[in-house]
């Protein structure tokens, strides 16, 4: 599937954004120009299921062969977010960027507490303005009201589909090409155990102090210093 993208600048290297669950190439509204302004021509899709792109049906491997299908080979820097990073792990060997980066990947689902599982995770496309705020109290209001925007163009089944990956050990066993895994403090995706396991395995492996999953809109400032080296 040919998905919708979304480009910022015009600069000679090319760099790749892959969303989240729930969100879309908005998500990376402050990301997007950040990049732009260091030379990047900047290139973030809507995954099949969220903002301007179709509908069908959802797999982490679906996603991935159609972010192939749309970007470009050999750019010199892709950077997937949790769902996007999952995504990006399983496409990376056919994109071969220069270099990738993992943002607090979604490499090990688990749903420990049925209150705060899928069904809950379809259930939040309905969530109120003042319940999104309170959940991300260190985001900008312009990130609210795109996280209400992208909510109501957001396919909830995209959740549901995610079952099987449950309890599923999704970690690559080595990188593709130069890694780093970007970590929230604390990531509920990636343990400390599991963040030595990618260290073992030659990845570089960062934490943003303090910054929540989804650390980009948590802590803009942090999110691109812990790239420093990287882009």
């Amino acid at each position: 599937m040919q998905l919708h993208t979304e480009t910022w600048g015009e600069g000679d290297r090319v760099a790749l954004l892959i969303h989240g669950i729930m969100a879309d190439h908005r998500t990376w509204r402050r990301v997007g120009p950040a990049l732009a302004d260091r030379g990047y021509r900047v290139i973030a899709v809507d995954l099949r299921g969220h903002g301007a792109s179709g509908r069908g049906e959802y797999s982490p491997e679906l996603y991935a062969d159609d972010v192939v299908e749309t970007l470009p080979v050999g750019a010199e820097l892709a950077i997937g977010h949790s769902l996007g990073g999952l995504t990006l792990s399983l496409a990376v060997a056919r994109l071969r960027p220069e270099r990738a980066v993992f943002s607090d990947p979604g490499w090990y689902l688990t749903s420990p507490d049925p209150d705060f599982g899928l069904e809950a995770l379809a259930r939040f496309k309905a969530a109120p303005k003042e319940q999104i705020r309170a959940m991300n109290p260190r985001w900008e209001e312009a990130d609210v009201d795109i996280e209400l925007e992208t909510l109501a163009v957001w396919d909830e089944s995209t959740a549901l589909s995610l079952a099987p990956l449950i309890g599923v050990d999704l970690m690559p066993t080595a990188p593709v090409v130069p890694s780093l895994v970007q970590l929230a403090d604390p990531s509920f995706l990636i343990t400390e155990e599991r963040a030595a396991l990618l260290k073992e395995r030659g990845f570089e492996v960062r934490s943003v102090a303090g910054a929540g999953h989804t650390i980009h809109r948590d802590d803009f400032s942090g999110f691109m210093a812990s790239l420093e080296g990287w882009i």
